[in-house]
């Protein structure tokens, strides 16, 4: 569909010093993928990675993998995810080659209200939408987690959340990963916890955070998990959910015992696109990812990125430009579709990424002043006669399964940022979300991962916030090709764009896929984030003469994949910048 002007020689000197940098810089950090011919399991920790392959292990299914594995993520990685947080499924059956959707995100209790974060002249109370009870949206994981498992698992409801009881019960020892690190240092996230009494007694020793090497034990959790293992309705209707809202009357929150009863997981209906050989399906609406993962493919188009050559300036310059329009329009369209129409074919439509395309200077970055979403009523657009167009026929946790009949699961959870609100409910156990702060508190306002949001997404009662999670699943001729997704707020989407690029179009093993440096645009701020050491000094001089403000930072993201190859066998990896792996069978 689109051509990209020769490379100069230039861009091909630039190209081959960048891979020279890669294969004696980056190689050094590529984790090598799994194998497995029967199943296999990823995920962010290797504890949870086991519990999900010991399912597999005892005849279970893909569903009865994910479940154990996303409530055994909820003990080991208490800072991101849990059962007081909500998040997004997908699942591939293999012999139908059917594709479904859950949504168990998190949603605004009855008493939220437009203005809730705003001050009496209309401006947003810091962190108000962050911090404390007022930040907390109704949990869905436990819900979202029961109707899948209700409908296609294979194995008991019980046995399934044996292995998070389990860890919750006895304990796991505390890695030195990056999150508990920084909450020895001066995180601002630490003393939010701190002010959180049933939060301080769990996650620290007398006000000191718990050190990687020592064992953490949440009693309180497992309690509460061995009550969802006898019924998964006490979260929404029993002790446990009375004891979340009373603990909301004492605190000022707003969640009440009708807001938990009223909760039920949605099932949504898939976006799903192709790319090259492939079918990529992924998350809808209220999920901006997979609207906006298609999007910046299909403004890539058939462009060879393969030929340019993996990180060539022309191919970053390209996608960097795609991402600022994705973002862009991410901004004014996306938001709950039970609330707002989402123009999703428009924004999918093949008219649509020509016309985008089309803006594109290659030889130039646009600032991000000038990308602007376009009038998608306008009949410039949607006539497909029009002389305007040529007439043409969305802190997180993530994990991917696979069993043994290639039936596949993608599901990204979270609680939002470290330890989510700061608030524990006593006696429980459970870390509470603060999602509450992905609405637009106020429109134009950044939220705290920089994103913007407008009219579509504003805070209502029952309404789901936005998010950038991503779950993707990749079909070729009907048949599982690849399952990918990744923690890190509005970098999701970006993280998931080059993973897949790595594999389809770049023939990466998913080790080097998950591996390899990546960069991130996401329109504002107007800086095109890049891996420190990620990019080669002659790669950086090309782009910033296009005009691209650089801001190198550190390692970002926790990703994971499991891709199938030529003879059948299953690979799988997880993010080196994490301590996640993969287990088979």
């Amino acid at each position: 569909m689109f051509t990209v002007a020769k490379p100069k020689r230039v861009a091909s000197v630039i190209f081959s010093f960048s891979i020279l940098l890669y294969s004696q810089v980056a190689s050094a950090a590529l984790t090598l993928p799994l194998h497995s011919k029967k199943g296999m399991v990823v995920s962010a920790h290797p504890l949870a990675s086991e519990a999900g392959i010991s399912m597999l292990r005892k005849g279970g299914n893909a569903v009865d993998a994910a479940v154990a594995t996303t409530f055994a993520l909820s003990v080991v990685e208490p800072f991101s995810a849990g059962i007081g947080g909500g998040g997004f499924l997908l699942m591939h059956s293999e012999k139908t080659g059917e594709m479904k959707a859950l949504d168990f995100r998190e949603r605004a209790p009855l008493k939220a209200t437009r203005n809730m974060y705003l001050e009496a002249e209309g401006k947003v109370r810091p962190n108000a939408s962050i911090n404390g009870y007022l930040a907390v949206g109704t949990p869905g994981t436990v819900a979202g987690l029961y109707e899948v498992h209700r409908r296609y698992g294979k194995l008991s409801w019980q046995e399934v959340m044996k292995p998070a009881i389990a860890l919750a019960k006895d304990g796991f020892i505390v890695s030195n990963v990056v999150t508990w690190r920084s909450l020895q240092a001066n995180d601002p996230r630490k003393q939010v916890v701190l002010n959180n009494p049933a939060a301080r007694e769990i996650f620290t020793r007398n006000g000191e955070f718990y050190q990687p090497g020592e064992k953490l034990v949440q009693r309180d959790l497992a309690r509460t998990l061995t009550a969802i293992a006898e019924n998964p309705q006490s979260f929404y209707t029993g002790s446990i959910a009375r004891a979340i809202a009373s603990d909301m009357v004492k605190n000022g929150g707003l969640i009440t015992l009708e807001d938990l009863k009223a909760y039920k997981p949605i099932w949504r209906t898939p976006v799903c696109g192709n790319f090259r050989k492939a079918k990529i399906c992924s998350m809808p609406p209220p999920s901006s990812g997979g609207v906006h993962l298609l999007q910046i493919l299909n403004i890539i188009g058939d462009t060879d990125l393969k030929s340019l050559g993996w990180h060539h300036p022309d191919a970053i310059h390209l996608m960097v430009e795609a991402m600022k329009i994705a973002y862009s329009d991410r901004s004014k369209y996306l938001g709950d579709p039970d609330f707002v129409k989402v123009p999703v074919q428009e924004l999918l439509s093949p008219a649509y990424a020509k016309k985008r395309r089309q803006e594109i200077n290659m030889q130039m970055a646009r600032p991000s002043t000038e990308v602007k979403p376009v009038d998608l009523n306008s009949k410039c657009l949607r006539l497909p006669s029009s002389p305007c167009l040529p007439h043409e026929s969305p802190q997180t946790t993530h994990l991917n399964v696979v069993d043994e009949q290639h039936n596949a699961i993608s599901l990204t959870f979270t609680i939002n940022l470290i330890f989510g609100a700061g608030v524990v409910t006593p006696g429980t156990g459970i870390i509470l979300n603060n999602e509450m702060d992905d609405f637009a508190a106020a429109p134009g306002v950044p939220n705290a991962f920089g994103l913007v949001g407008n009219d579509a997404n504003s805070i209502a009662p029952r309404k789901t916030p936005l998010s950038s999670m991503t779950p993707t699943i990749v079909t070729e001729n009907g048949h599982f090709r690849m399952a990918a997704g990744a923690p890190g707020g509005s970098t999701i989407i970006t993280q998931v764009l080059q993973v897949i690029l790595n594999v389809l179009e770049y023939n990466m093993d998913v080790g080097a896929a998950v591996s390899v440096p990546r960069i991130h645009h996401q329109w504002l701020p107007d800086e095109l984030r890049v891996e420190s050491w990620g990019l080669d000094a002659l790669t950086l001089q090309d782009l910033r003469r296009r005009g691209h403000k650089i801001k190198e930072t550190t390692p970002w993201g926790n990703g994971n994949a499991i891709a199938i190859t030529s003879d059948g066998t299953l690979e799988g990896a997880a993010d080196p910048r994490g301590e996640g792996s993969p287990r088979g069978l």
